[in-house]
């Protein structure tokens, strides 16, 4: 009941642009004092397990159909765009669906690779992670970044750590500022980013057209890996696992591989979703916001519940698989029956006061949480900007 549960809610928060799973969660979590009261504690992570696989998955759709850029951008858009402004949407549905599902098996197969050697291989290189994720980021400056103007911009990715680590060592309580980090962060400002974008969807080809090919079996292999590398390395979230998926399905220009390039980024989230819950039990540290609640909730994470987990996440996928796509053949054909500008400020305004309520039930300062909820904001739009 708590996956089917977690699924369902995983679809809602999927669909509606804005909604971070982390935010969800982080709810989920504030109230945990009194959900704990009527539910267990493998209740509430079962429910956070599914709902962040299925958010993961069906988190595409509106990143497929919505904020779609008019002609003269098209050569900056991500792939899944791309084929919806050619009619491929349906492809791009299934190619984002199957790469979920197949990537997380991936993952669920190299599991007992993964028990026998990554917590020594941890061990040796915990010294040492600093300098991985150091050259990781400058990696990604380097591949990203092709003239001094647009350098400038990764100084928000320090700009943002830093913010983040005064927030989290400040007084506040850490169920409020981790709902207003995920809040500003990921949730507002990405709807008032794509409040500015002008959508027009092109007539949809009937047929979706998917061929299973190597492109398609490598981005799957690569998302998997990604996934389990997002997992280990502290930091590394999807925005760089998409760049990790890139070089791994391909590398080389993302023009010339949109399928592979589709196919590893959606199976990159979905199994990072999963991995991160995994490196609980296998190197004794959560890698994600979700995993960090369940780990919280969850006080002896032994190989009972890792088992446990890994069959909820082989259901909350194969019902998010047949989720996603029913609900993107759905999109396809009522896309333009649905005001998504109105649905964005409805978001926007009630995100914003969950955040002003749980500070007031904390007794924190409401100017600081503001101020802090309108830097996340600026920063976040900026980084959209940048991807963009």
């Amino acid at each position: 009941m708590a996956c089917l549960i977690g699924v369902i809610c995983g679809v809602i928060t999927g669909i509606i642009p804005g909604i971070h799973v982390n935010t969800v969660g982080a709810f989920i979590f504030a109230s945990s004092v009194f959900l704990l009261e009527l539910f267990s504690p493998a209740f509430l992570a079962v429910f956070l397990l599914s709902m962040s696989i299925s958010h993961s998955m069906i988190d595409f759709l509106p990143s497929i159909f919505l904020g779609v850029p008019e002609e003269g951008t098209v050569l900056s858009i991500l792939p899944g765009h791309y084929l919806m402004l050619h009619g491929r949407g349906r492809e791009a549905v299934r190619l984002v669906t199957i790469g979920g599902f197949g990537s997380l098996v991936v993952i669920l197969i190299l599991l007992p690779l993964f028990i026998i050697f990554l917590p020594p291989l941890y061990s040796i290189l915990k010294p040492y992670i600093y300098i991985i994720l150091i050259l990781a980021v400058v990696f990604m400056i380097i591949r990203l970044n092709k003239d001094r103007y647009s350098m400038v911009w990764s100084i928000l990715f320090i700009l943002s750590g830093i913010v983040g680590w005064i927030m989290l060592n400040s007084s506040i309580s850490s169920n409020v500022s981790l709902l207003t980090i995920f809040t500003g962060l990921f949730g507002v400002s990405t709807l008032v980013y794509s409040l500015s974008q002008n959508s027009i969807v092109p007539v949809q080809d009937i047929f979706h057209g998917l061929k299973i090919n190597k492109k398609i079996i490598r981005g799957i292999i690569a998302g998997g890996i990604a996934g389990s590398i997002l997992g280990f390395l502290p930091g590394m979230g999807p925005a760089q696992g998409s760049i990790l998926a890139q070089e791994l399905s391909g590398g080389g220009d993302i023009g010339n591989n949109r399928e592979g390039f589709l196919v590893a980024i959606s199976g990159g989230n979905v199994s990072d979703t999963l991995f991160s819950l995994m490196a609980i039990y296998l190197i004794g540290n959560p890698r994600s916001g979700i995993a960090v609640f369940i780990d919280k909730l969850i006080e002896n994470f032994d190989i009972n519940y890792l088992l446990l987990f890994v069959f909820v996440s082989l259901t909350a996928v194969a019902l998010s698989t047949f989720s996603c796509l029913k609900l993107g053949d759905m999109l396809i054909k009522y896309i333009n029956f649905i005001n998504y500008g109105k649905l964005s400020k409805i978001v926007i305004i009630f995100m914003s006061m969950l955040v002003f309520f749980f500070a007031f039930m904390e007794h924190t300062n409401l100017m600081y949480i503001i101020t802090c909820l309108f830097n996340f904001n600026f920063s976040g739009i900026n980084t959209t900007l940048y991807w963009s």
